[in-house]
């Protein structure tokens, strides 16, 4: 402040002077020296503002660089020495701290996208117009987005499901079915709401939950049907054993003096105790198939190779029903690592489901296709023009004893779908009733 002073101080002097000297010559007549002067005193007050300017403007940089961010600059008025030295020091001080300030939340910012874009569960977040702030790459992955400007542009992929979001009711978790890729995917999403930069926007979480429930509903049809089967066939062994038991006493004893037509009727009550015993035996044996899937072999083999040995196994079959059967397997070498023989019988069952739908049907056809998808996921695909599955009917096929055939057990692809979860894979079906069914594994 003392330089400040002296400097202001000097320069105000000689402004003084430089008037005092421009007035005299003035009044003496001198007017050519009075000019210059004059001149010379005004340069004198121009470089007096000049300075006073510079350290306006030196602050009000200084200022300018905090509203927006700018803490490249250094605050240079420290060399007028006194306080400015001082203040000099402080400003930039200040500068500094701001910079720490906002390297350390860049940094923060840096950390908590890479976490968004790591963690495994899709994140959305857009405004109250839809239009999408963040969509992280488990979001991209699980929806097959390369980018997603507007929440409603989802319903043009799946039908819906832009919508659905958008209307969420916030801290609900709310369910939600689709087909991606011929595959169907159950989705669960939860959303809340929260203000950001003076706007209120929303976040949804989601997450596929198919593995979970099938592996949930497979789960519990296998300890309830461990259940059934342990207590069921403690009392269906001996009474199957005692009616055959008390059969070979009657025999021994046939010439006693029995009524030979009482004697009749109790051999037969027998026998059809025993008969409905071992009927209901067998029942239980096929609850037991679906409990005891065998661990699967896992093997490397061609995928032409299993469909060209099931085309002879059922091309009898097929040709006596007049069943139009075609494979097509892209590429040609695909391979599959898994168990051989349990796939094969997956795939014979759901050969014979699709015979038993194209009764009736004219110029009936079959087809079996393998791919792999543009997930880079093996796909093997049961496709035919029967009767079609109507649509309260489509979830319940999967379901243990369910069937809509008199003489079906209901258990055969309860079954299928138990080996393929053995494999870590998916069984699914979609069908357009009249037109063409498919089970695609």
């Amino acid at each position: 402040m003392k330089n400040f002073n002296l400097r202001i101080g000097t320069r105000l002097f000689v402004l003084t002077a430089t008037i005092f000297i421009t007035t005299y010559f003035f009044l003496t007549n001198h007017y050519l020296y009075s000019a210059l002067f004059f001149v010379l005193a005004f340069l004198q007050l121009f470089l007096i503002l000049k300075f006073i300017n510079h350290i306006n403007k030196e602050v009000t940089n200084f200022i300018k660089g905090i509203n927006y961010s700018d803490f490249t600059q250094n605050v240079r008025i420290g060399k007028l020495g006194g306080t400015f030295t001082e203040l000099s020091f402080e400003m930039n001080k200040l500068i500094a701290k701001f910079k720490d300030t906002r390297f350390e939340k860049e940094e923060n910012l840096k950390y908590l996208q890479t976490v968004v874009e790591h963690v495994g569960i899709g994140l959305i977040s857009f405004n109250t117009k839809g239009e999408v702030e963040l969509i992280n790459k488990a979001a991209k992955k699980l929806l097959k987005l390369t980018h997603l400007q507007n929440i409603y542009s989802l319903d043009k992929l799946f039908s819906g499901l832009g919508t659905f979001v958008f209307q969420m009711v916030p801290e609900k978790r709310s369910p939600f079915k689709l087909i991606l890729d011929d595959e169907e995917i159950q989705l669960m999403l939860h959303g809340t709401e929260f203000r950001m930069k003076e706007q209120q926007l929303k976040l949804i979480s989601i997450y596929n939950i198919q593995s979970e429930l099938e592996e949930k509903e497979i789960e519990a049809w296998q300890k309830l049907i461990r259940v059934l089967t342990h207590e069921i066939m403690n009392s269906i062994t001996p009474i199957s054993s005692l009616a055959s038991t008390a059969g070979s006493m009657l025999d021994e004893t046939s010439n006693n003096k029995i009524d030979q037509e009482t004697l009749e009727d109790i051999k037969q009550s027998l026998e059809t105790i025993k008969r409905r015993s071992d009927g209901l035996s067998g029942f239980i044996n096929k609850f037991r198939d679906i409990g005891k899937i065998p661990k699967p072999n896992f093997q490397t083999f061609s995928v032409s190779e299993l469909l060209y040995r099931i085309r002879l196994l059922m091309e009898e079959t097929l040709e006596s029903k007049n069943i139009s059967f075609s494979i097509s397997i892209t590429p040609d070498n695909m391979e599959l690592v898994a168990d051989q023989s349990l796939l094969e019988q997956v795939l014979l069952n759901l050969i014979n489901n699709s015979i038993n739908a194209l009764e009736n049907i004219a110029n009936p056809t079959l087809k079996i296709s393998g791919e792999i998808n543009e997930r880079g996921r093996a796909v093997i695909k049961v496709s035919d023009n029967g009767a079609g599955i109507s649509g309260e009917v489509l979830d319940k096929v999967f379901v243990p004893f369910f069937t809509t055939r008199k003489e079906g057990s209901g258990i055969g692809l309860s079954i299928s779908q138990s080996i393929i979860r053995a494999h870590g894979g998916n069984i699914w079906v979609q069908s357009k009733p009249g037109e063409e069914t498919t089970f695609t594994i």
